[in-house]
């Protein structure tokens, strides 16, 4: 919940300009904010701590500065499935409803910038300019929604693995290395997968020379066609 965050300050947003003009995916929030003047805030959390909960109001749009947030439900037998991982740059927390569908919370140490939400719904029903990016960036959500639900229904487990690695690969990798903020268990729940699965496509691909591991969450992709090849299966 908002009320359990620390370290809160407000800040000015500092990306200038027309919200019109070309710029990164990663900007186009803070640069929303600043053109119609509102205030972003940003907030600290601790790891595994509760951004908002499932059924809470959604009453701020967020976004992370650092850390990774994952946002996920709990399925009525306890099982969690986790929806989507949010890495800096990525808005969370737009929804079409009053309330999250969701719940979110820190994986790691995480910053991020919040913005209230009626305030942004009001100067998006003036500016069309402002529509039309939160409209971007929720469509961008919708795509990654039904990517998701695809991998989940039709792919095998190592199909899924591959995939998670290369999104991963695209969003993380920094001198062809990743750093995974996430542990096996929350890729498993994003999968769909059990730990050990998870772990056991890991140790294949690694045996196959597709990837390199360090240490539990340093993984090297080695042969990322290979890896390619198996996700197009």
């Amino acid at each position: 919940m908002l009320t359990q965050t620390i370290n809160t300050q407000a800040i000015n947003t500092q990306v200038r300009g027309k919200i019109g003009s070309a710029l990164p995916a990663s900007d186009q929030f803070v640069a929303i904010a600043d053109h119609v003047g509102l205030i972003a805030t940003e907030l600290s959390y601790r790891k595994e701590e509760e951004i908002y909960g499932e059924d809470e109001p959604a009453e701020y749009v967020y976004q992370v500065v650092s850390g990774a947030v994952r946002t996920y439900k709990l399925l009525s037998d306890g099982r969690r499935q986790i929806g989507a991982f949010h890495l800096p740059g990525d808005v969370f927390g737009l929804e079409s409803g009053a309330s999250h569908r969701l719940t979110a919370e820190a994986i790691i140490e995480t910053n991020v910038r919040v913005v209230n939400r009626a305030s942004l719904e009001k100067v998006a029903g003036i500016d069309v300019h402002v529509a039309r990016k939160l409209w971007a960036m929720t469509s961008g959500q919708l795509r990654h929604a039904e990517d998701h639900m695809l991998l989940l229904g039709r792919k095998t487990a190592m199909e899924r693995v591959a995939t998670f690695l290369l999104e991963m690969d695209r969003r993380l990798a920094v001198a062809g290395m990743m750093a995974l903020p996430m542990c096996r268990r929350d890729i498993g729940d994003y999968l769909g997968l059990t730990l050990e699965t998870v772990s056991r496509a890991l140790s294949q691909l690694h045996s196959q020379g597709i990837l390199g591991l360090s240490g539990a969450r340093q993984i090297e992709l080695r042969n990322r066609q290979r890896l390619r090849n198996i996700d197009a299966l």
